[in-house]
């Protein structure tokens, strides 16, 4: 079986087959075909622009693999800007002896990813490094877009009674990832929730404007660690309550088991979206077109300012303390 080997990163007649008859070949495009070192856009208006890199162990899990979350990752960083993702680059960092099957299969999902999301790969770079030098395939993308008209996105903006929506279920993703790792089973599957969230965003931005105030999608940390950033630079409160948040028994069943608890978990297709009060149903009903586990989970409040205080169906609360440490590492 072919696989990746060092002649693929050095810049010869090897790696301009591989960016040829791959790379090129599936995610042609008019730009990308330009095959320049770099890319030429048409853009105007205040741009968004976000850059993150991919070490996910396994490389294929269920419901997904590194290359569509690659890219719904960056995709999803810069719609949280308020902005229209457009383009990405793509870089691979590649370890001598990779499979040319899996990546091929990598490319193919990058494709279909791009696709859905409606964004461009435009520009990029191939390296490969000596057996045993890395762990088969990292992959960092870039993104850029436009920001929508009417968005009026940040922290500086979130004020006491606004309403804190969240998108979806959570945990999916890291259990996905966890339950792989250490071969776990349960009844029904537990599938990573990757996908992009550009579409939702933007229905937002479109119908509310500068009524949504801040929106993050909640990855490494989950959604312990954005509640917490917010409160930590905002200097306000937030109060939720633990039965709008829906978890999944199967992804429930395997945090106890790992000793984990789901508000820390990584996600890849959530966000939180803080707006006004007033709109909250009507941002709810658009969520919950795409899924029915969008939930209004709480409120900001002057009270209890810098903590984030989560209340149990039965009355009782306790603080939702920021993460410590690595909870899941190699998750994204």
């Amino acid at each position: 079986m072919e696989s990746i080997n060092l002649q693929h990163g050095s810049g010869g007649e090897k790696q301009t087959e591989l960016l040829n008859n791959l790379i090129f070949k599936i995610l042609d495009n008019e730009i990308l075909n330009q095959k320049h070192d770099g890319a030429f856009l048409n853009l105007s208006g205040k741009l968004a622009f976000s850059t993150d890199s991919f070490v996910v162990s396994p490389i294929f899990f269920k419901g997904g693999n590194i290359g569509e979350l690659a890219v719904f990752g960056t995709v999803n960083d810069v719609s949280m800007c308020g902005a229209e993702p457009n383009y990405l680059s793509l870089s691979f960092i590649i370890e001598e002896g990779f499979s040319m099957e899996d990546f091929q299969k990598i490319i193919n999902s990058i494709k279909i990813a791009s696709d859905k999301a409606q964004v461009k790969i435009v520009t990029g770079d191939t390296k490969v490094v000596e057996r045993g030098k890395g762990d088969k395939i990292y992959i960092n993308t870039s993104g850029i877009g436009t920001v929508y008209e009417n968005s009026k996105i940040g922290i500086q903006y979130i004020k006491p009674n606004q309403s804190i929506i969240i998108n979806a279920g959570i945990a999916s993703h890291g259990m996905a990832i966890m339950s792989e790792r250490e071969g776990l089973k349960f009844d029904s599957e537990i599938l990573s929730d990757t996908k992009n969230l550009n579409f939702e965003v933007k229905k937002l931005i479109e119908n509310f404007g500068e009524k949504i105030h801040f929106l993050r999608d909640a990855t490494r940390g989950g959604v312990a660690s954005v509640l917490n950033e917010i409160t930590s630079e905002s200097n306000l409160g937030i109060h939720l309550f633990e039965e709008k948040i829906f978890v999944e028994k199967q992804v429930r069943s395997a945090c106890e088991l790992l000793g984990l608890d789901p508000m820390y978990v990584a996600n890849e297709g959530v966000f939180l979206c803080v707006c006004d009060d007033e709109i909250a149903d009507e941002v709810l009903e658009i969520l919950k077109i795409v899924n029915s586990h969008a939930s209004k989970i709480g409120f900001i409040t002057e009270e209890h300012a810098g903590k984030v205080i989560m209340e149990s169906a039965f009355g009782g609360k306790r603080v939702v303390n920021p993460l410590i440490g690595e909870q899941l590492p190699r998750i994204c």
